[in-house]
């Protein structure tokens, strides 16, 4: 819950990195992150087409990547072939988590479905000793985090469509954090889930302007492509 003395200070979250000064989703980007001294680096996972995790946010390669095609039908040596941008791979979540490990926090956000059991599996393999929060729009995925490790600390991601009742969803979800973008954070919602327990983080806040706004309605933390404007 957010702290509301005036000496509050609000997290600093990296978004796919900290994508506004690397490759987004890279280990570039992830060092980028450390060294803006993020408490998080948020990051995107997915699946190849061999069940490999790696981090990409759209479905294609197209947009982040030198190459062409859907992430799902191709193997990790296609994608390890590919520029993700200045000559950095497409990196696998054991590989991020290896690189953050001991230095920052991880914000894994789930993209599709089925990928619950087997983050948390490899997160629980790599020894990571620095916080975890496993975040997606997709509310099944939190319930099966929730599952596979009761106490996890879980994001529900709200995107401009927002639930009549917010608390009651993360209450369903059993969620410890939840997820605005930014242009549906109010003081009254805000205050209504700090009233019921649950830390508040905001998307993706990159102008001064906005973060100013974000900062006056007392969310807990503020995810930004350029971190080091929060």
């Amino acid at each position: 819950m957010a702290n509301e003395s005036p000496n509050r200070k609000i997290l600093r979250i990296g978004h796919r990195g900290a994508c506004g000064h690397a490759p987004e989703n890279t280990l570039a980007s992830i060092e980028q992150a450390i060294a803006l001294q993020c408490a998080f680096t948020e990051v995107d996972i997915q699946r190849t087409s061999d069940d490999a995790l790696v981090l990409l946010h759209d479905k294609r390669v197209d947009r982040t990547t030198n190459g062409r095609g859907r992430l799902s039908e191709l193997t990790l040596p296609d994608i390890r072939k590919l520029d993700a941008g200045g000559g950095q791979m497409v990196p696998t979540l054991k590989e991020a988590l290896r690189a953050a490990n001991g230095r920052i926090g991880v914000i894994l956000e789930l993209k599709t479905g089925g990928l619950a059991y087997d983050v948390c599996t490899t997160v629980r393999a790599s020894g990571f000793n620095r916080p975890v929060n496993y975040a997606s729009f997709l509310q099944k995925e939190l319930h099966h985090v929730r599952r596979v490790d009761p106490n996890s600390q879980t994001l529900v991601l709200f995107n401009k469509w927002f639930p009549k009742d917010p608390v009651a969803a993360a209450f369903k979800l059993q969620a410890t954090h939840v997820g605005l973008h930014f242009n549906t954070a109010t003081r009254h919602r805000v205050n209504a889930l700090h009233n019921a327990g649950l830390t508040v983080f905001v998307y993706t806040v990159n102008k001064p302007a906005e973060i100013n706004k974000m900062n006056l309605l007392g969310v807990d933390g503020l995810i930004s492509d350029f971190p080091d404007r929060i």
